[in-house]
């Protein structure tokens, strides 16, 4: 295994999950990277670390540069155990080397870990370690998307290092975004803000606010490919992320038993299409909900359809609309809908859900048992009418 240089001096030296496909209940259909990134200097610096499982792959790549003994700093940008997992085995190895972290991070650290040998440097935003040739910049990232998160900016390299911020859960052999493929690395890109960033976007945009005002030219993020030459188009994506911007697009999301709720939303599905807004139509059956919030993060209007069974929505839907809650994606028209036998009672969890997300309901439609075509065009005509 061998390090990768990304600029003169400084390698990626992290380690690949190819078999990775779940990770926090969010689907990992294309694997996951967990990247470190070595600075060989008067003072050589490991920015992070990977999954102890994979720590043997870093080290073979660390030792393919320099004797990892030498290590002089260990920057842990993210005390997550998928960056920090080989902390202890790296320190073992390099144990005159210093941690640099936040105050939050070295909290973290001794709960994961025994750092009772362990020397730390804790760091704040705009304090600066010089190495060598090369100046470290420090800019604390509470909450993107834990207490303890900070990026690293190597300033004459104008290189930024910020962890999880920017990522994607991507296995390549490909290191760059645009060797990979810009339309895969920012679909994944998007995913991974949807599912993991979207419930700290305020915090979010105060970090990228914070990173707007350094001088970047690449972003090496812990996860999936590295921004080079797209840096301005993935700053974009985040602060439009950032401030739950919508386009005029509805997703349509459902379960259905005997396929009354799924007449229902072919009709939604139309009133929308006639109306020339863009709709994604999603049986969440089929389609995991980790997949679901990569389409949801921009879409204006969210419709959620359900049955009722034993006097509740199924258990799909309280999945979803539990997902949903706890990434909290903010100013939204929510449409509800949904057949049932005889109480209806899942028309009224979904309003809930919605009411405690703050979205303006522009509809509630539920029939009884199977709608008739003629209920069904009617029904189509009247959303048209609610739509813009």
């Amino acid at each position: 295994m061998k390090a990768f240089e990304i600029k003169k001096g400084i390698y990626w030296v992290g380690a690949i999950d190819w078999d990775l496909r779940e990770f926090h209940g969010y689907q990992t259909q294309r694997g996951s990277t967990y990247n470190a990134y070595l600075i060989i200097d008067d003072k050589i610096t490991l920015v992070d670390t990977v999954k102890h499982y994979l720590f043997d792959e870093m080290l073979e790549r660390i030792k393919s540069i320099i004797d990892p003994a030498k290590i002089d700093y260990v920057v842990s940008n993210h005390s997550e155990m998928d960056h920090s997992g080989a902390l202890p085995d790296i320190m073992n190895i390099c144990k005159n080397a210093t941690v640099i972290c936040s105050p939050n991070g070295k909290d973290n650290l001794e709960k994961h870990f025994d750092v009772n040998s362990w020397k730390f440097k804790i760091v704040n935003t705009s304090d600066e370690i010089n190495i060598g040739k090369h100046t470290l910049f420090f800019v604390l990232m509470q909450m993107v998307h834990w207490p303890d998160s900070m990026a690293t900016f190597i300033k004459d390299e104008k290189l930024l290092l910020p962890n999880d911020a920017f990522g994607q859960h991507i296995a390549s052999y490909e290191r760059f975004a645009d060797e990979l493929g810009l339309d895969i690395v920012f679909e994944e890109a998007k995913k991974y803000f949807a599912n993991i960033i979207l419930p700290y976007s305020r915090q979010a945009s105060k970090a990228v606010s914070e990173i707007d005002k350094l001088d970047i030219d690449m972003i090496a993020p812990s996860h999936g490919l590295i921004w080079k030459g797209n840096v301005n188009q993935i700053i974009k994506a985040y602060k439009s992320w950032d401030a739950n911007e919508t386009k005029e697009k509805a997703i349509i999301l459902f379960d259905t038993m005997w396929g009354s709720t799924r007449k229902m939303a072919l009709a939604i599905y139309k009133a929308f299409e006639e109306k020339n807004i863009h709709v994604e139509f999603r049986n969440i059956k089929t389609t995991h909900i980790s997949d679901i919030m990569t389409h949801l993060i921009d879409s204006k209007y969210i419709c959620i359809g359900s049955p009722t069974l034993n006097n509740t929505c199924l258990p799909t839907i309280a999945s979803v609309l539990n997902y949903i809650k706890g990434l909290n994606p903010k100013n939204r028209l929510g449409l509800v809908f949904g057949s049932y036998g005889w109480g209806g009672q899942a028309i009224n969890e979904i309003e809930t859900a919605f009411k405690e997300l703050s979205y303006t309901i522009i509809d509630t439609i539920k029939v009884q048992y199977v709608p008739s075509d003629e209920y069904l065009n009617k029904m189509k005509d009247d959303l048209k009418n609610k739509l813009p």
